[in-house]
C-alpha cells in the first residue's frame, strides 16, 4: 500500500492543535474523567480521537481503524483485517493533566500483525517521526527541517531511557545485562523516538501496555534500524492479538539488537 504521508501528517497535525487548545485553556486545567480501567480521559482525548477516526476513515474508507477512544472490537471481527489504522488520539495523558509538554499523536498502519508505519507528533514542539518499517526509512522533522532517523550504534557505556509515569523495580534487573552509563527519563511515546534518533540505545517497559501504546513507536524504531521485541528477547513484538493489552518489552537500537 501507498502511504500518503502528507496526508497522515496533516491529520496529526490537526489532531494536534485540537489538543493544544485544550492545553492551553486555563478553564480546563486538570480536568479529567476516569475510565472503566482506571485511567485518565481528558477533553482533548476525545477532540484528537474524533479527529483522527473520522478523517481515516474518510481518506481510506476501505481500512478499519481501531483506536483507544473508540468502540472495541471483537477478536473475531477483527482476525479477518489485513490491515487496520491503530491509533492513540493522545498517548501520554498523564503528562498531559500534569503539564509537562510530553504527550503525543500516534498512528499506525498495522498489517496482519506488524506495524508497517508508524507516526508520533508532538504537539508542544511540533516535532514529527514518522519512519516505513518494511523500507527501513525513518524520518524526523523539526523546525521545518527533516532530517533521517538511524539509531546509535553504540555497544558500551549505553544510554537507558526510562518510563516519566511508570517506572518499575524490574527495570533495574534487565538494565544490568547492558552496559548502561546513563539513564533518562521521558514520557508517552517519546522513549521509543529516543531510541530511533539516537539519543538512546535501550528502553524496557515492565508490566502491560495497549497495542496503540506501542505500535507507531515500534515501526518508527523499526525504520530506524532498531528492534522492539519480547521482553525474554524471543521474537519481534506482534498485533492483532486475542487481547489488546501487550506485556512487557525491550525496544534495542541497532547495536544491541
Amino acid at each position: 500500500m501507498q502511504i500518503d504521508h502528507q496526508l497522515l501528517i496533516q491529520i496529526a497535525k490537526k489532531a494536534g492543535d485540537a489538543i493544544m487548545k485544550v492545553y492551553e485553556d486555563p478553564s480546563k486545567f486538570g480536568g479529567f474523567e476516569t475510565k472503566d480501567d482506571r485511567t485518565p480521559l481528558t477533553e482533548a482525548d476525545k477532540h484528537s480521537h474524533i479527529i483522527i477516526y473520522n478523517s481515516l476513515s474518510e481518506y481510506f474508507p476501505d481500512i478499519p481503524v481501531i483506536s483507544e477512544e473508540g468502540s472495541e472490537v471483537e477478536t473475531s471481527v477483527r482476525k479477518n483485517w489485513d490491515k487496520f489504522w491503530l491509533v492513540d488520539p493522545l498517548d501520554g495523558t498523564k503528562e498531559f493533566i500534569n503539564r509537562n509538554g510530553e504527550f503525543t499523536v500516534n498512528i499506525a498502519l498495522i498489517e496482519k500483525t506488524f506495524p508497517v508505519f508508524g507516526l508520533i507528533y508532538v504537539p508542544v514542539s511540533g516535532v514529527l517521526y514518522a519512519g516505513d518499517a518494511v523500507k527501513k526509512e525513518g524520518y524526523m522533522i523539526k523546525n521545518g527541517i527533516t532530517s533521517r532517523l538511524s539509531t546509535s550504534r553504540k555497544t558500551d557505556q549505553i544510554k537507558a531511557v526510562r518510563s516519566r509515569s511508570h517506572a518499575s523495580p524490574e527495570e533495574d534487573a534487565v538494565l544490568s545485562r547492558y552496559d548502561v552509563a546513563e539513564s533518562v527519563s521521558a514520557g508517552s511515546s517519546l522513549k521509543f523516538c529516543l531510541v530511533a534518533e539516537g539519543q538512546a540505545e535501550l528502553y524496557y517497559r515492565h508490566g502491560p501496555t495497549m497495542e496503540w501504546d506501542t505500535a507507531a513507536g515500534q515501526a518508527i524504531v523499526e525504520a530506524a534500524g532498531g528492534k522492539v521485541l519480547y521482553a525474554n528477547g524471543s521474537s519481534r513484538f506482534s498485533y492483532n492479538k486475542d487481547s489488546l493489552r501487550n506485556p512487557s518489552f525491550l525496544c534495542l537500537s541497532g547495536s544491541l539488537s
